[in-house]
Protein backbone atom coordinates (compact mmCIF):
# COMPACT_ATOMS: atom_id res chain seq x y z
CA UNK A 1 0.00 0.00 0.00
CA UNK A 2 1.32 3.53 -0.40
CA UNK A 3 -0.39 6.44 1.49
CA UNK A 4 -0.60 8.83 -1.43
CA UNK A 5 -1.33 6.05 -3.93
CA UNK A 6 -3.90 4.15 -2.23
CA UNK A 7 -4.99 2.61 -5.91
CA UNK A 8 -2.15 0.00 -5.92
CA UNK A 9 -3.34 -1.89 -2.45
CA UNK A 10 -5.21 -4.18 -4.83
CA UNK A 11 -2.45 -4.47 -8.19
CA UNK A 12 -1.53 -8.12 -9.17
CA UNK A 13 1.95 -8.79 -9.10
CA UNK A 14 2.79 -10.53 -12.36
CA UNK A 15 6.15 -10.50 -13.80
CA UNK A 16 8.32 -12.06 -16.74
CA UNK A 17 9.97 -15.18 -15.57
CA UNK A 18 13.57 -15.27 -15.01
CA UNK A 19 16.25 -18.12 -14.35
CA UNK A 20 19.46 -15.64 -12.12
CA UNK A 21 22.65 -17.32 -13.27
CA UNK A 22 25.42 -17.55 -11.53
CA UNK A 23 27.98 -14.44 -11.76
CA UNK A 24 30.38 -14.61 -14.90
CA UNK A 25 32.77 -12.35 -12.70
CA UNK A 26 35.92 -13.93 -11.65
CA UNK A 27 36.33 -14.48 -8.00
CA UNK A 28 37.63 -12.08 -5.23
CA UNK A 29 40.70 -13.22 -3.19
CA UNK A 30 39.04 -12.55 -0.06
CA UNK A 31 34.97 -12.99 -0.69
CA UNK A 32 32.53 -11.96 2.34
CA UNK A 33 31.58 -15.17 3.17
CA UNK A 34 27.62 -15.00 4.47
CA UNK A 35 27.34 -18.88 5.51
CA UNK A 36 27.60 -18.05 9.12
CA UNK A 37 24.63 -15.66 9.14
CA UNK A 38 22.70 -17.78 6.38
CA UNK A 39 23.20 -21.27 8.48
CA UNK A 40 22.61 -19.26 12.12
CA UNK A 41 19.26 -17.96 10.52
CA UNK A 42 16.68 -21.03 10.83
CA UNK A 43 13.30 -22.07 9.87
CA UNK A 44 12.89 -22.97 13.46
CA UNK A 45 14.33 -19.90 14.72
CA UNK A 46 11.69 -17.81 12.36
CA UNK A 47 8.52 -20.25 13.30
CA UNK A 48 9.32 -19.13 17.18
CA UNK A 49 8.76 -15.93 16.39
CA UNK A 50 5.66 -16.42 14.10
CA UNK A 51 3.69 -18.79 16.87
CA UNK A 52 4.64 -15.73 19.33
CA UNK A 53 2.75 -13.50 17.47
CA UNK A 54 -0.08 -15.65 16.77
CA UNK A 55 -0.32 -15.93 20.37
CA UNK A 56 -0.77 -12.45 20.54
CA UNK A 57 -3.34 -12.12 17.76
CA UNK A 58 -5.40 -14.82 19.93
CA UNK A 59 -5.21 -12.67 23.07
CA UNK A 60 -6.54 -9.35 21.38
CA UNK A 61 -9.16 -10.48 19.31
CA UNK A 62 -7.61 -11.64 16.08
CA UNK A 63 -5.80 -8.87 15.00
CA UNK A 64 -2.51 -6.90 15.36
CA UNK A 65 -3.51 -3.81 13.49
CA UNK A 66 -1.72 -0.67 14.04
CA UNK A 67 -3.77 1.58 16.87
CA UNK A 68 -5.10 -1.77 18.69
CA UNK A 69 -3.98 -3.51 21.48
CA UNK A 70 -2.52 -6.15 19.66
CA UNK A 71 0.37 -4.13 17.82
CA UNK A 72 1.68 -2.51 20.83
CA UNK A 73 1.92 -6.01 22.50
CA UNK A 74 4.05 -7.72 19.02
CA UNK A 75 5.86 -3.82 19.19
CA UNK A 76 6.81 -5.02 23.20
CA UNK A 77 7.54 -8.59 22.39
CA UNK A 78 10.14 -7.63 19.16
CA UNK A 79 11.68 -4.77 21.42
CA UNK A 80 12.33 -7.08 24.19
CA UNK A 81 14.28 -9.32 21.88
CA UNK A 82 16.27 -6.74 20.85
CA UNK A 83 16.75 -5.50 23.76
CA UNK A 84 17.80 -8.93 25.03
CA UNK A 85 20.49 -9.98 21.98
CA UNK A 86 22.08 -6.43 23.02
CA UNK A 87 20.46 -4.01 20.75
CA UNK A 88 19.70 -0.32 21.87
CA UNK A 89 16.39 0.02 20.59
CA UNK A 90 13.88 3.11 20.27
CA UNK A 91 9.95 3.84 19.66
CA UNK A 92 9.24 6.44 17.58
CA UNK A 93 5.66 6.74 18.34
CA UNK A 94 3.19 8.61 15.70
CA UNK A 95 -0.17 9.90 15.28
CA UNK A 96 -2.07 8.15 12.32
CA UNK A 97 -5.72 8.07 11.18
CA UNK A 98 -7.21 4.50 12.48
CA UNK A 99 -9.89 3.19 9.98
CA UNK A 100 -11.32 -0.85 10.77
CA UNK A 101 -14.31 -2.57 9.72
CA UNK A 102 -16.38 -3.08 13.00
CA UNK A 103 -19.12 -5.12 10.85
CA UNK A 104 -18.55 -6.85 7.30
CA UNK A 105 -19.80 -4.55 4.59
CA UNK A 106 -22.69 -5.92 2.50
CA UNK A 107 -24.24 -5.27 -0.61
CA UNK A 108 -26.87 -6.76 -2.24
CA UNK A 109 -28.88 -6.32 -5.71
CA UNK A 110 -32.61 -5.53 -5.21
CA UNK A 111 -33.85 -5.61 -9.06
CA UNK A 112 -33.99 -6.27 -11.71
CA UNK A 113 -32.73 -9.46 -9.71
CA UNK A 114 -32.00 -10.16 -6.20
CA UNK A 115 -28.64 -11.81 -5.30
CA UNK A 116 -25.82 -11.00 -2.68
CA UNK A 117 -22.77 -9.15 -4.47
CA UNK A 118 -19.30 -9.93 -2.74
CA UNK A 119 -18.07 -7.07 -1.20
CA UNK A 120 -15.48 -5.26 1.58
CA UNK A 121 -15.76 -2.10 2.89
CA UNK A 122 -12.47 0.00 1.46
CA UNK A 123 -10.27 1.76 4.43
CA UNK A 124 -12.06 5.12 5.72
CA UNK A 125 -15.25 4.19 3.98
CA UNK A 126 -17.92 6.24 6.42
CA UNK A 127 -20.89 3.99 7.75
CA UNK A 128 -24.09 3.10 6.27
CA UNK A 129 -27.23 1.59 5.54
CA UNK A 130 -28.15 2.57 2.09
CA UNK A 131 -30.50 1.27 -0.59
CA UNK A 132 -30.90 3.12 -4.04
CA UNK A 133 -30.65 3.32 -7.70
CA UNK A 134 -27.30 2.68 -9.44
CA UNK A 135 -25.78 5.32 -11.92
CA UNK A 136 -23.44 4.30 -13.74
CA UNK A 137 -19.99 6.83 -13.37
CA UNK A 138 -18.24 6.75 -16.43
CA UNK A 139 -17.06 3.45 -17.13
CA UNK A 140 -14.57 2.03 -19.50
CA UNK A 141 -15.87 -1.48 -20.71
CA UNK A 142 -14.00 -3.71 -22.18
CA UNK A 143 -11.40 -1.66 -20.26
CA UNK A 144 -8.27 -0.06 -22.02
CA UNK A 145 -5.10 -0.25 -20.77
CA UNK A 146 -4.50 -0.99 -17.11
CA UNK A 147 -5.09 2.37 -15.20
CA UNK A 148 -6.66 4.43 -17.77
CA UNK A 149 -10.39 3.85 -16.42
CA UNK A 150 -10.96 7.95 -15.99
CA UNK A 151 -14.21 6.91 -13.79
CA UNK A 152 -14.97 9.21 -11.12
CA UNK A 153 -11.42 11.36 -11.24
CA UNK A 154 -13.46 14.73 -12.55
CA UNK A 155 -16.40 15.94 -10.70
CA UNK A 156 -17.90 16.57 -14.40
CA UNK A 157 -18.34 12.58 -14.50
CA UNK A 158 -21.38 12.59 -12.34
CA UNK A 159 -24.83 13.40 -12.97
CA UNK A 160 -27.08 14.88 -10.50
CA UNK A 161 -28.16 12.07 -8.64
CA UNK A 162 -31.66 10.74 -9.07
CA UNK A 163 -33.30 10.57 -5.56
CA UNK A 164 -31.36 11.18 -2.05
CA UNK A 165 -30.18 7.45 -1.91
CA UNK A 166 -28.38 6.84 -5.36
CA UNK A 167 -25.08 5.16 -5.37
CA UNK A 168 -22.34 5.88 -8.19
CA UNK A 169 -21.10 3.16 -9.97
CA UNK A 170 -17.37 3.65 -10.49
CA UNK A 171 -14.42 1.83 -12.01
CA UNK A 172 -10.90 1.54 -10.80
CA UNK A 173 -7.92 3.37 -12.78
CA UNK A 174 -6.33 6.58 -13.54
CA UNK A 175 -6.96 7.99 -10.41
CA UNK A 176 -6.81 7.12 -6.45
CA UNK A 177 -9.77 5.38 -4.88
CA UNK A 178 -10.05 8.51 -2.06
CA UNK A 179 -10.28 11.01 -5.25
CA UNK A 180 -13.61 8.96 -7.20
CA UNK A 181 -15.26 8.43 -3.22
CA UNK A 182 -14.76 12.10 -2.17
CA UNK A 183 -15.99 13.03 -6.32
CA UNK A 184 -19.36 11.11 -5.81
CA UNK A 185 -19.84 12.40 -2.07
CA UNK A 186 -19.47 15.95 -3.43
CA UNK A 187 -21.91 15.06 -6.22
CA UNK A 188 -24.17 14.02 -3.57
CA UNK A 189 -24.54 10.46 -3.98
CA UNK A 190 -25.45 8.08 -0.67
CA UNK A 191 -22.91 5.39 -1.27
CA UNK A 192 -20.24 4.55 -3.61
CA UNK A 193 -19.57 1.21 -5.62
CA UNK A 194 -16.03 0.29 -7.24
CA UNK A 195 -15.28 -2.55 -8.95
CA UNK A 196 -12.03 -3.59 -10.60
CA UNK A 197 -10.49 -2.71 -13.81
CA UNK A 198 -10.97 -5.63 -15.79
CA UNK A 199 -7.23 -6.39 -17.08
CA UNK A 200 -5.29 -9.45 -16.30
CA UNK A 201 -4.24 -8.50 -12.49
CA UNK A 202 -7.55 -6.60 -11.73
CA UNK A 203 -10.41 -8.67 -11.98
CA UNK A 204 -10.52 -9.94 -8.41
CA UNK A 205 -12.73 -8.09 -5.73
CA UNK A 206 -11.43 -4.87 -5.21
CA UNK A 207 -9.85 -3.87 -1.89
CA UNK A 208 -8.24 -0.84 -0.79
CA UNK A 209 -8.02 2.59 1.48
CA UNK A 210 -9.25 5.73 -0.06
CA UNK A 211 -6.66 7.52 2.16
CA UNK A 212 -9.21 10.00 3.85
CA UNK A 213 -12.51 9.17 5.87
CA UNK A 214 -15.31 10.13 3.74
CA UNK A 215 -18.95 10.33 5.09
CA UNK A 216 -20.91 7.77 3.07
CA UNK A 217 -20.35 3.91 2.30
CA UNK A 218 -17.86 3.23 -0.20
CA UNK A 219 -17.34 -0.92 -1.44
CA UNK A 220 -15.23 -2.43 -3.34
CA UNK A 221 -16.19 -5.76 -5.65
CA UNK A 222 -14.97 -7.56 -8.58
CA UNK A 223 -14.56 -6.30 -12.54
CA UNK A 224 -17.36 -9.49 -13.17
CA UNK A 225 -20.06 -8.07 -10.62
CA UNK A 226 -18.98 -4.62 -12.06
CA UNK A 227 -20.02 -5.35 -15.18
CA UNK A 228 -23.04 -7.09 -14.62
CA UNK A 229 -24.52 -4.31 -12.20
CA UNK A 230 -23.56 -1.87 -14.77
CA UNK A 231 -25.95 -3.72 -17.56
CA UNK A 232 -28.48 -4.65 -15.20
CA UNK A 233 -31.57 -2.29 -16.17
CA UNK A 234 -33.12 -0.97 -13.40
CA UNK A 235 -30.75 -2.22 -10.75
CA UNK A 236 -30.96 -0.79 -7.35
CA UNK A 237 -29.04 -1.84 -4.29
CA UNK A 238 -28.85 -2.33 -0.23
CA UNK A 239 -25.26 -1.22 0.57
CA UNK A 240 -24.35 -1.22 4.74
CA UNK A 241 -21.02 -0.56 6.20
CA UNK A 242 -20.33 -0.22 9.94
CA UNK A 243 -16.71 1.41 10.29
CA UNK A 244 -14.63 3.10 13.58
CA UNK A 245 -12.34 5.95 12.14
CA UNK A 246 -10.11 7.74 14.75
CA UNK A 247 -7.98 10.67 12.88
CA UNK A 248 -5.23 10.53 15.81
CA UNK A 249 -4.56 7.30 16.88
CA UNK A 250 -1.39 6.53 18.18
CA UNK A 251 1.51 3.78 17.17
CA UNK A 252 5.20 3.16 16.50
CA UNK A 253 7.77 1.87 14.96
CA UNK A 254 10.86 -0.24 16.44
CA UNK A 255 13.98 1.00 15.74
CA UNK A 256 17.41 -1.10 17.28
CA UNK A 257 21.00 0.00 16.65
CA UNK A 258 24.23 -2.21 17.85
CA UNK A 259 26.29 0.12 19.96
CA UNK A 260 29.62 0.41 18.68
CA UNK A 261 31.43 1.78 15.72
CA UNK A 262 32.09 0.52 12.34
CA UNK A 263 35.18 1.73 9.58
CA UNK A 264 32.21 3.65 7.73
CA UNK A 265 29.58 4.95 10.33
CA UNK A 266 28.08 7.46 7.33
CA UNK A 267 26.73 3.82 5.72
CA UNK A 268 23.92 3.08 7.30
CA UNK A 269 21.97 0.00 6.31
CA UNK A 270 18.38 0.35 6.84
CA UNK A 271 16.54 -3.52 7.26
CA UNK A 272 13.18 -2.94 7.35
CA UNK A 273 9.21 -5.44 7.80
CA UNK A 274 6.57 -4.12 8.83
CA UNK A 275 5.15 -5.15 11.96
CA UNK A 276 1.41 -4.61 11.77
CA UNK A 277 -1.50 -6.90 10.56
CA UNK A 278 -4.88 -5.65 8.69
CA UNK A 279 -7.65 -5.32 11.58
CA UNK A 280 -9.20 -8.41 9.86
CA UNK A 281 -6.67 -11.05 10.73
CA UNK A 282 -3.25 -11.91 12.93
CA UNK A 283 -1.23 -11.37 9.53
CA UNK A 284 1.11 -14.22 10.05
CA UNK A 285 2.39 -13.89 6.84
CA UNK A 286 1.66 -10.11 5.66
CA UNK A 287 3.69 -9.84 7.65
CA UNK A 288 4.96 -11.67 10.09
CA UNK A 289 7.41 -13.74 8.39
CA UNK A 290 9.14 -10.83 7.58
CA UNK A 291 9.07 -9.33 11.03
CA UNK A 292 10.32 -13.08 12.02
CA UNK A 293 13.16 -13.00 9.17
CA UNK A 294 14.73 -9.43 10.03
CA UNK A 295 14.28 -10.01 13.74
CA UNK A 296 16.02 -13.67 13.29
CA UNK A 297 18.33 -12.35 11.23
CA UNK A 298 19.43 -9.26 14.01
CA UNK A 299 20.13 -11.71 16.77
CA UNK A 300 22.10 -14.09 14.67
CA UNK A 301 23.77 -11.17 13.24
CA UNK A 302 24.93 -10.45 16.79
CA UNK A 303 25.05 -13.62 18.06
CA UNK A 304 27.42 -14.89 15.47
CA UNK A 305 30.06 -11.95 15.88
CA UNK A 306 29.92 -10.90 12.49
CA UNK A 307 28.73 -7.91 13.74
CA UNK A 308 31.86 -7.09 14.85
CA UNK A 309 33.38 -7.38 11.72
CA UNK A 310 31.27 -5.00 10.37
CA UNK A 311 32.06 -2.42 7.61
CA UNK A 312 29.00 -0.25 7.97
CA UNK A 313 26.30 -0.02 10.63
CA UNK A 314 23.07 -2.33 10.33
CA UNK A 315 20.26 -0.85 11.48
CA UNK A 316 16.97 -3.08 11.72
CA UNK A 317 13.39 -1.38 11.54
CA UNK A 318 9.87 -2.69 12.21
CA UNK A 319 7.52 -0.08 10.62
CA UNK A 320 4.02 1.13 12.29
CA UNK A 321 0.73 1.64 10.14
CA UNK A 322 2.32 -0.02 6.84
CA UNK A 323 -1.18 -1.56 6.20
CA UNK A 324 -2.46 2.51 6.39
CA UNK A 325 -0.27 3.34 3.08
CA UNK A 326 3.31 2.85 4.77
CA UNK A 327 3.01 5.61 7.58
CA UNK A 328 5.48 4.04 9.43
CA UNK A 329 8.12 4.39 7.09
CA UNK A 330 6.87 7.79 5.98
CA UNK A 331 7.40 9.16 9.38
CA UNK A 332 10.79 7.95 9.79
CA UNK A 333 12.02 9.06 6.22
CA UNK A 334 10.58 12.51 6.86
CA UNK A 335 11.74 12.83 10.26
CA UNK A 336 15.58 12.69 9.24
CA UNK A 337 17.36 15.41 8.53
CA UNK A 338 19.00 15.91 5.25
CA UNK A 339 22.58 15.09 6.73
CA UNK A 340 21.00 11.92 8.55
CA UNK A 341 18.99 10.86 5.03
CA UNK A 342 22.60 11.71 3.22
CA UNK A 343 23.94 8.33 5.75
CA UNK A 344 21.51 5.85 4.47
CA UNK A 345 23.36 3.37 2.47
CA UNK A 346 20.76 1.21 1.32
CA UNK A 347 17.04 0.19 2.40
CA UNK A 348 16.29 -3.43 1.98
CA UNK A 349 12.79 -4.55 2.59
CA UNK A 350 11.23 -7.89 3.46
CA UNK A 351 7.10 -7.95 3.21
CA UNK A 352 5.72 -11.77 3.03
CA UNK A 353 8.16 -14.12 2.64
CA UNK A 354 6.43 -17.06 3.41
CA UNK A 355 3.33 -17.46 0.98
CA UNK A 356 1.63 -20.98 0.29
CA UNK A 357 1.79 -20.70 -3.19
CA UNK A 358 4.66 -18.75 -3.28
CA UNK A 359 7.07 -17.28 -6.43
CA UNK A 360 10.63 -16.02 -5.06
CA UNK A 361 10.21 -12.42 -6.27
CA UNK A 362 12.93 -10.14 -6.35
CA UNK A 363 12.39 -6.21 -6.30
CA UNK A 364 13.03 -4.85 -9.96
CA UNK A 365 15.61 -2.41 -8.53
CA UNK A 366 16.90 -2.60 -12.46
CA UNK A 367 13.86 -1.59 -14.20
CA UNK A 368 14.31 -4.47 -16.59
CA UNK A 369 10.93 -5.66 -16.14
CA UNK A 370 9.17 -1.92 -15.40
CA UNK A 371 10.47 1.25 -13.42
CA UNK A 372 13.79 1.18 -11.97
CA UNK A 373 14.54 2.44 -8.50
CA UNK A 374 17.39 4.81 -7.38
CA UNK A 375 20.23 4.55 -8.36
CA UNK A 376 22.21 1.50 -6.60
CA UNK A 377 18.99 -0.31 -6.50
CA UNK A 378 20.08 -2.42 -9.27
CA UNK A 379 23.28 -3.85 -7.05
CA UNK A 380 21.01 -4.90 -4.81
CA UNK A 381 19.06 -6.66 -7.41
CA UNK A 382 21.69 -8.12 -8.16
CA UNK A 383 23.13 -9.51 -4.98
CA UNK A 384 19.93 -11.13 -4.34
CA UNK A 385 20.05 -12.46 -7.95
CA UNK A 386 23.06 -13.61 -7.90
CA UNK A 387 22.52 -15.84 -4.68
CA UNK A 388 19.78 -17.86 -6.21
CA UNK A 389 21.94 -18.51 -9.49
CA UNK A 390 24.58 -20.21 -7.18
CA UNK A 391 21.64 -21.77 -6.00
CA UNK A 392 20.24 -23.14 -8.65
CA UNK A 393 16.81 -21.38 -7.66
CA UNK A 394 14.61 -19.51 -10.20
CA UNK A 395 13.74 -15.97 -9.42
CA UNK A 396 11.39 -13.78 -11.33
CA UNK A 397 10.87 -9.80 -11.00
CA UNK A 398 8.45 -7.92 -9.27
CA UNK A 399 7.11 -4.19 -9.64
CA UNK A 400 9.14 -2.01 -7.87
CA UNK A 401 6.11 0.12 -7.89
CA UNK A 402 6.41 1.40 -4.07
CA UNK A 403 3.72 -0.93 -2.71
CA UNK A 404 5.80 -1.42 0.46
CA UNK A 405 7.75 0.07 2.96
CA UNK A 406 10.77 0.83 0.65
CA UNK A 407 8.45 3.24 -0.95
CA UNK A 408 9.57 6.14 0.94
CA UNK A 409 13.26 5.36 0.79
CA UNK A 410 12.88 5.18 -3.38
CA UNK A 411 10.77 8.42 -3.11
CA UNK A 412 13.85 9.84 -1.25
CA UNK A 413 16.41 8.89 -3.69
CA UNK A 414 17.79 5.87 -1.40
CA UNK A 415 18.70 2.82 -3.37
CA UNK A 416 16.34 -0.26 -2.03
CA UNK A 417 16.05 -3.99 -2.62
CA UNK A 418 14.13 -6.97 -1.23
CA UNK A 419 12.15 -10.25 -1.58
CA UNK A 420 8.27 -10.68 -1.80
CA UNK A 421 6.37 -14.02 -2.17
CA UNK A 422 3.05 -13.41 -3.15
CA UNK A 423 -0.33 -11.41 -2.17
CA UNK A 424 -3.33 -11.45 -3.95
CA UNK A 425 -1.70 -11.83 -7.06
CA UNK A 426 -2.89 -15.43 -9.01
CA UNK A 427 0.20 -17.85 -10.19
CA UNK A 428 0.31 -18.36 -13.92
CA UNK A 429 0.83 -21.81 -15.16
CA UNK A 430 4.14 -20.22 -16.49
CA UNK A 431 5.65 -19.46 -12.75
CA UNK A 432 3.50 -22.94 -11.45
CA UNK A 433 5.92 -25.15 -14.03
CA UNK A 434 9.03 -23.17 -12.98
CA UNK A 435 8.32 -22.75 -9.25
CA UNK A 436 5.73 -25.60 -8.01
CA UNK A 437 2.76 -24.80 -6.70
CA UNK A 438 -0.73 -24.08 -8.17
CA UNK A 439 -2.01 -22.20 -10.92
CA UNK A 440 -4.76 -20.07 -10.89
CA UNK A 441 -4.48 -19.57 -7.36
CA UNK A 442 -3.39 -16.97 -5.98
CA UNK A 443 -0.01 -16.89 -4.19
CA UNK A 444 -1.67 -16.26 -0.74
CA UNK A 445 -5.20 -16.82 -0.45
CA UNK A 446 -5.34 -15.51 2.82
CA UNK A 447 -4.04 -12.21 2.27
CA UNK A 448 -5.49 -9.47 4.38
CA UNK A 449 -8.02 -11.95 6.03
CA UNK A 450 -8.54 -13.78 9.27
CA UNK A 451 -7.03 -17.00 8.23
CA UNK A 452 -3.67 -15.52 7.43
CA UNK A 453 -2.88 -17.26 10.94
CA UNK A 454 -0.18 -20.01 11.75
CA UNK A 455 -1.26 -22.55 9.30
CA UNK A 456 -1.13 -20.24 6.14
CA UNK A 457 2.71 -20.22 5.54
CA UNK A 458 5.21 -22.04 3.26
CA UNK A 459 8.42 -23.10 5.53
CA UNK A 460 10.07 -23.72 2.12
CA UNK A 461 9.67 -19.97 0.83
CA UNK A 462 10.40 -19.02 4.72
CA UNK A 463 13.88 -21.30 4.38
CA UNK A 464 14.91 -20.32 0.69
CA UNK A 465 14.10 -16.28 1.02
CA UNK A 466 14.87 -15.98 4.57
CA UNK A 467 18.38 -17.24 3.55
CA UNK A 468 18.28 -14.68 1.14
CA UNK A 469 17.42 -12.10 2.92
CA UNK A 470 19.96 -12.75 5.32
CA UNK A 471 23.00 -13.13 2.80
CA UNK A 472 22.32 -9.52 1.61
CA UNK A 473 22.45 -7.84 4.83
CA UNK A 474 25.89 -9.91 5.80
CA UNK A 475 26.91 -8.91 2.19
CA UNK A 476 25.94 -4.67 2.81
CA UNK A 477 27.33 -4.59 6.47
CA UNK A 478 30.39 -7.09 5.54
CA UNK A 479 32.17 -6.59 2.00
CA UNK A 480 34.67 -4.12 2.42
CA UNK A 481 34.32 -2.17 -1.17
CA UNK A 482 30.57 -2.40 -0.87
CA UNK A 483 27.97 -1.90 -3.55
CA UNK A 484 29.69 0.30 -5.74
CA UNK A 485 33.68 -0.72 -5.13
CA UNK A 486 34.17 3.29 -3.97
CA UNK A 487 37.08 1.46 -1.46
CA UNK A 488 40.62 1.79 -2.32
CA UNK A 489 41.47 -1.50 -3.56
CA UNK A 490 44.79 -3.35 -5.91
CA UNK A 491 44.26 -3.87 -8.79
CA UNK A 492 44.37 -7.38 -8.74
CA UNK A 493 41.44 -7.74 -6.44
CA UNK A 494 39.31 -5.27 -8.45
CA UNK A 495 36.76 -7.66 -8.57
CA UNK A 496 32.34 -7.50 -9.03
CA UNK A 497 30.33 -7.76 -5.90
CA UNK A 498 28.56 -10.44 -7.90
CA UNK A 499 31.45 -12.61 -6.56
CA UNK A 500 30.62 -12.71 -2.81
CA UNK A 501 30.91 -16.51 -1.93
CA UNK A 502 27.91 -17.46 0.13
CA UNK A 503 27.54 -21.15 1.31
CA UNK A 504 23.63 -21.99 1.90
CA UNK A 505 21.84 -24.88 3.06
CA UNK A 506 19.35 -28.16 2.67
CA UNK A 507 15.88 -26.84 2.71
CA UNK A 508 14.95 -28.74 5.68
CA UNK A 509 17.05 -28.28 9.02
Amino acid sequence: MRRTLPVIAAVTMTASLLIAGPATAKSHPKPVDTSKLTKAVTVNGQLKTLRQLQVIANRNEGTRASGLPGFDASADYVAAQLKKAGYKVKRQTFVFPFSRDLEPATLQQLTPENKAIETEAFDYSGSGDVTGPITNINLTIPPGDAGTAPSGCEPADFPAPSGDNAVALLQRGTCNFGVKAANAEAAGYAAAIIFNEGQEGRQELLTGTLGDPVGIPVVGISYEDGVALSEAAGATVHVTTKTEIDLNRTTSNVIADLPGKTKNPDQVVVVGAHLDSVAAGPGINDNGTGTAGVLEIAKQYKKTGLAKKAQRPVRFAFWGAEEKGLLGAYHYVESLSDAQRAKIYANLNFDMIGSPNFVRFVYDGDGSDGDAGPAGSAEIEKVFLDYFGKKGLASAPTAFDGRSDYGPFIEAGIPAGGLFSGAEGVKTPEEAAIFGGTAGQPYDSCYHQACDDITNLSTTAISQLGDAAAHSVAVLALSKKGLYGDAKRSTKSAKKLGSVKSHGHALTR
